[in-house]
């Protein structure tokens, strides 16, 4: 936040002195302000990129995140509907396991019973007493196998329902168990959900967070570029009010030189097609004195040469292009100029110009006055593309090749305007 206060208070107090008029200015401290401004632009667009490769990495976790919580929502709720099942088991078996309790019961009340009567009845002579009071022998058989097989009966029943009793109980105690492990299955789920759910609740407060950093990053380099232009527009004043007065001591040292030859009856005096003196030649001797454009002698015995800022060299802008290409998806690095090893926007040009002998300066404020100005209209392959603290390559049809940021490296983009174009720069034919 500090950085930030910080940094919003210097374009403040720099775009507040360039509002003033050109004349409060010397060029050299134009051209020192807009180069920091320029640094500080790019700054801000590298800044950008780390957030954006930062809000990406954390829309990645948020999505994870969320797709955990909601495959755990999913499982609580199958656990609940298991639970609810394995209680419904668990209730059939204790009203089974108390019905076979009922019936052993009963079966055991009726097998006293029995038992009882038998021996009040009987007593110790019940035995003699049904054989007395049997008709013969068959039925004394009869009736001892019948009281027999009744206390079989009574002892297998009494037995199966031990069993059904016993298989119950353990049927019920394994029910209990699953519904305890299901229990806490659920406990843990719905521990994790709640982790989970503070995780993307964090992950969603930090995202925001970055999404209001790029928002205010990009208000930041817009206010950058604007100031630059202000600049740059600043530094066109200057430069037109220096080509007035040089023009106006041109003419006055032409004219001082059209004074001086009407001296000599046989001095050829040189104008060019504006009637601006060139040369002048005494047909008396083998000399010749030439001038520059504001009337200087520069030579004896040569022609006015031209001079751009950049030197001039060989190559066509497509053979520049041809070569610029080769190094797409090389990395971007900031003060570099290795097109192989990494360079930032600038570096990536003057590399690439060097190729073909044309001198550049090193930084991309400094390249927007090389060469000659053409429109944008009228741009063809190989010339610069100058934007506010960024420089680029037209390759035609609109397109760039340029060292981008960080993240994209050494790149081609479709749009060459996808940002505001401060100057179109001519450096080859």
């Amino acid at each position: 936040m500090k950085k930030r206060v910080l940094l919003l208070a210097m374009a403040l107090m720099v775009s507040t002195t360039a509002a003033n008029s050109a004349g409060a200015w010397t060029e050299q401290e134009l051209l020192e302000d807009q180069a920091w401004t320029s640094m500080q632009l790019d700054a801000t667009y590298n800044y950008i990129d780390q957030l954006w490769a930062q809000r990406e990495a954390l829309q990645e976790q948020i999505y994870t995140v969320d797709a955990n919580l909601t495959n755990i929502m999913v499982s609580i709720e199958v656990l609940k509907s298991d639970i609810a099942k394995k209680e419904e088991e668990i209730e059939k078996t204790e009203k089974n396991l108390t019905k076979a309790e009922n019936a052993e019961k009963e079966q055991f009340e009726s097998m006293k019973a029995r038992i009882k009567y038998l021996y009040e009845n009987g007593g110790d002579d019940a035995w003699l007493t049904m054989l007395l009071n049997a008709d013969d022998l068959s039925e004394l058989l009869t009736r001892a196998e019948y009281t027999q097989k009744m206390y079989e009966q009574d002892r297998k029943s009494l037995e199966v329902y031990a069993n059904t009793i016993k298989e119950v109980e353990t049927l019920n105690e394994t029910y209990l168990s699953e519904q305890a492990e299901l229990e806490e299955m659920k406990a843990e789920m719905e521990q994790q959900s709640q982790e989970l759910a503070y995780q993307l609740e964090v992950l969603q407060a930090n995202d925001a967070d970055c999404a209001n950093e790029i928002a205010w990053a990009q208000q930041q380099a817009t206010e950058y570029a604007n100031l630059l232009v202000e600049q740059q527009i600043l530094l066109d004043q200057l430069e037109a009010e220096r080509i007035a007065a040089e023009e106006a001591a041109a003419a006055a040292a032409a004219q001082e030189a059209e004074e001086a030859a009407a001296y000599y009856d046989e001095t050829e005096v040189v104008t060019d097609e504006d009637g601006n003196v060139v040369s002048y030649s005494d047909t008396d001797s083998s000399t010749e004195v030439e001038y520059d454009e504001y009337g200087n002698v520069i030579d004896t015995g040569n022609t006015v040469t031209d001079y751009e800022s950049g030197s001039s060299g060989s190559g066509s802008g497509s053979s520049v292009v041809d070569f610029a290409t080769q190094y797409v998806g090389n990395p971007y690095v900031w003060g570099g100029t290795s097109l192989t090893n990494g360079a930032d926007c600038s570096g990536f040009v003057q590399s690439v110009y060097s190729n073909f002998g044309v001198s550049l300066p090193r930084t991309s404020y400094e390249q927007q006055n090389a060469g000659r100005e053409v429109s944008y209209a009228d741009a063809q392959a190989g010339d610069l593309i100058c934007y506010g603290g960024h420089v680029a390559i037209y390759m035609g049809d609109g397109k760039i090749v340029h060292a981008s940021n960080s993240r994209d490296g050494i790149k081609i983009s479709n749009d060459a305007t996808y940002r505001p174009i401060l100057s179109v720069r001519r450096l080859v034919d």
